[in-house]
């Protein structure tokens, strides 16, 4: 979705982030690259961690959006996607 609907997801990364566009390129395509990676037994490990920490590095466009950027979600919603980050970093690591 990255790339789909990229105006969503540069609008979401925070002001602090230089050059949001190529941010949002590099995140999803490292996103579409640990996520293929998970399907090889050999790669694995390391894509499960790679993904591990890619959540922890976008967790501030998360909480950007919860402060910030509602976009017409309800902001209730928006706070439990942040303690849902733990669960699928979690998750992740089932998987190393």
């Amino acid at each position: 979705m990255h790339f789909v609907k990229h105006r969503l997801f540069t609008s979401i990364i925070p002001p602090f982030i230089p050059v949001p566009k190529l941010i949002n390129i590099l995140v999803g395509s490292i996103e579409l690259g640990l996520g293929i990676g998970l399907f090889f037994e050999t790669s694995r490990t390391e894509a499960a961690y790679g993904i591990i920490l890619l959540l922890i590095a976008v967790f501030p466009a998360n909480l950007y959006m919860y402060q910030k950027k509602h976009l017409g979600i309800p902001k209730w919603l928006l706070l439990i996607r942040l303690p849902i980050q733990l669960v699928l970093i979690g998750w992740a690591y089932m998987y190393t």
